[in-house]
């Protein structure tokens, strides 16, 4: 049996000014010692005459440890080698059989849904495994900034190591890729992806009882010839960190003084295809980046540099409310910005690409940076499982409204690799008809159809949907011109009389965009029902429309928070909920309170606002590092 310090020697840390840090660490020291095993009673032995402290090897200063441990100060009896030492063993077992059958739960994915799941999980109730390529988080609405030197690439970056070391539990992260999800077998084919690895141990398995897939996507080529060689994407820090350097080798470059006109007009015509809110933004920052700094550094290059943006759609920022796209192309033409609305790029080059326009004429437009921002594409490893799961015609996971995959037990998805599947609500008909009939008549009266209609609205929320459109809270709105002509409370519906009110409503399912702003929200709302499923708690769910009883949990809702779309020389325009816009100086303030709010860390929130307030002061790095 290993001594362990005596209490004196505790005690007069303490009392010497060190406080309770002190004593935490000695304690955390003698348990480290003991290799966290708890003491046993002895008497008579070799030990210190003085009080021993005994308490099971776990510290219980730790916040995590959810009731404080029992433990015991030895006293002092007054006699040589007498001292009373008390175990805490029957508690320590009690631990680690409750550790022992802790479900294994493995994240796949460092991105905005997998952390949030990871920072909201209660980690205690899961033998938790993280895999990712990257060991760390990227607050991805500020690529663009990094591009043009405004922020730099650490200071949106933050370690998963980090995260997972507050949550102070034992959180097992691995750098690798997974490679092959076996569903029958509930096991991972994952492989190491760093510079060094061990000859012959590249890969491994991990086994799950649980599983989260939060890869997210990769860019979409759609089978354009040369994008993929010649192009730039903006999905990663290492894609923005590429950009920047580019974009000052073509000044340099330009800059020689042996080329040609047409030579530096090509190097300096800089081409965005896609005209989405990250193809706008990076747009944006670029516009900034050449006429804020790089003209004074390069003035004899100012007459020759040019942006283009190449949309497939009739206006950029289609997503938006039509206010801000009109906005944002008044704003860019007199930026001197080209848009090209309408054309569609059908090959690349090393030198130029090919553009189909509105009158299906082919042009050559040379270039001398092209970034590719039309959309995302499925990762090897969800196009495999989809396969698995009878999914393999689609372009992303199909998941239920609890987000979990469809045809795969105990595994989840959530952000850009899935999508979810809202259950239509004519599929049920017939079910919803014999639940609302209580009394068993054949028909509905206006109050049975009211009841059931305010039931299933939770499952079927494009019910709501629909009346909103309809500009109207209650559900007899439903019906319309439904009713039997002549009857008005006393009215009875058939069957067909409910398929004809219903039949419009599944015109509302909606399809979640692909933001950040979504998988976020996916990652709590799953830490949120996990919490609650190995305790046997669970927020009560819907009613069930096949079977009897309700589901456990209630299903996933998106809360639409807003978006925001920097257009450049400090002015930005906002959608908010409530069908608010808001353009300008004012809301480009908005944005950066906002996203310096979200930032993962206080670390990485300094750091941001001390990159802002540098370029404030000295302007953007325009090195090429």
């Amino acid at each position: 049996m290993r001594s362990v310090r005596p209490l004196r020697q505790l005690l007069r840390g303490f009392w010497q000014g060190s406080g309770q840090s002190s004593v935490a660490n000695e304690l955390d020291s003698t348990a480290r010692v003991l290799g966290r095993r708890s003491l046993v009673s002895q008497t008579g032995s070799n030990l210190s005459k003085d009080a021993e402290l005994i308490l099971k090897a776990r510290p219980f200063w730790r916040s995590d440890y959810k009731a404080w441990p029992f433990f015991v100060v030895a006293a002092v009896s007054g006699m040589s080698g007498g001292i009373l030492m008390v175990s805490a063993e029957a508690d320590t077992k009690q631990e680690s059989k409750e550790k022992s059958v802790k479900k294994r739960l493995i994240i796949l994915g460092t991105g905005w849904g997998g952390i949030s799941l990871l920072k909201e999980l209660d980690t205690s109730q899961y033998d938790v495994t993280v895999v990712s390529p990257r060991n760390y988080f990227v607050f991805t609405p500020l690529l663009p900034s990094v591009t043009s030197g405004t922020v730099d690439a650490r200071s949106i970056t933050e370690s998963v190591r980090k995260i997972a070391r507050n949550k102070r539990k034992d959180i097992k992260y691995f750098e690798a890729e997974c490679l092959q999800i076996n569903v029958p077998t509930k096991t991972l084919l994952c492989r190491d992806i760093s510079a060094i690895k061990v000859k012959g141990k590249e890969d491994f398995y991990l086994d799950y009882d649980y599983l989260v897939i939060a890869v997210g996507a990769q860019p979409n080529t759609f089978g354009v010839q040369g994008v993929k060689d010649y192009c730039h994407f903006l999905k990663e820090i290492e894609d923005a960190e590429k950009i920047h350097q580019s974009v000052v080798d073509c000044f340099e470059t330009a800059n020689l003084p042996h080329l040609s006109d047409d030579e530096r007009r090509r190097l300096l015509h800089f081409v965005v295809i896609g005209g989405g809110p990250t193809g706008i933004e990076f747009a944006a920052e670029l516009h900034d980046l050449i006429h804020e700094d790089l003209v004074e550094l390069y003035p004899s290059l100012h007459d020759q540099v040019k942006i283009t943006v190449i949309q497939g759609a009739d206006h950029i920022l289609n997503m938006f409310d039509e206010r801000i796209s009109k906005f944002a192309e008044k704003k860019f033409q007199r930026d001197g910005v080209e848009i090209l609305t309408s054309c569609f790029v059908k090959g690349v080059t090393e030198n130029e690409l090919t553009m189909k326009d509105k009158a299906g004429q082919l042009h050559s437009i040379p270039y001398g940076l092209a970034l590719w921002s039309t959309g995302i594409g499925t990762r090897p490893v969800v196009a495999n499982l989809m396969e698995q799961v009878g999914q393999k015609n689609r372009r992303v996971l199909s998941t239920d409204e609890w987000l979990r995959v469809k045809g795969c037990e105990s595994v989840y998805a959530l952000g850009d690799c899935a999508t979810i599947e809202q259950r239509k609500i004519m599929e049920d008909i017939e079910e919803i008809f014999k639940l609302a009939d209580t009394d068993k008549s054949g028909t509905l009266s206006i109050k049975e159809f009211k009841d059931s209609m305010e039931q299933i609205k939770e499952r079927y929320p494009q019910i709501d949907s629909y009346l909103k459109a309809k500009h109207s809270n209650d559900v007899l709105a439903l019906l319309e011109e439904k009713l039997p002509r002549g009857k008005g409370s006393d009215a009875e519906l058939c069957i067909e009389d409910l398929k004809k009110a219903l039949c419009k409503v599944d015109s509302q399912l909606k399809i979640f965009p692909a933001t950040a702003q979504v998988a976020a929200q996916q990652g709590e709302y799953l830490a949120k029902c996990f919490n609650q499923l190995e305790i046997g708690e669970a927020e009560e769910g819907p009613l069930r429309v096949r079977g009897s009883g309700r589901h456990r949990f209630k299903p996933f809702q998106y809360r639409h928070l807003g978006q925001f779309a920097p257009l450049g020389g400090e002015q930005a325009a906002a959608e908010l909920p409530g069908d608010w816009v808001s353009i300008g100086r004012s809301t480009m303030w908005l944005w950066y309170s906002v996203y310096l709010s979200k930032q993962v860390s206080w670390r990485t929130r300094c750091m941001v606002f001390f990159d802002w307030s540098k370029r404030l002061v000295f302007g953007r790095d325009s090195t090429r590092m």
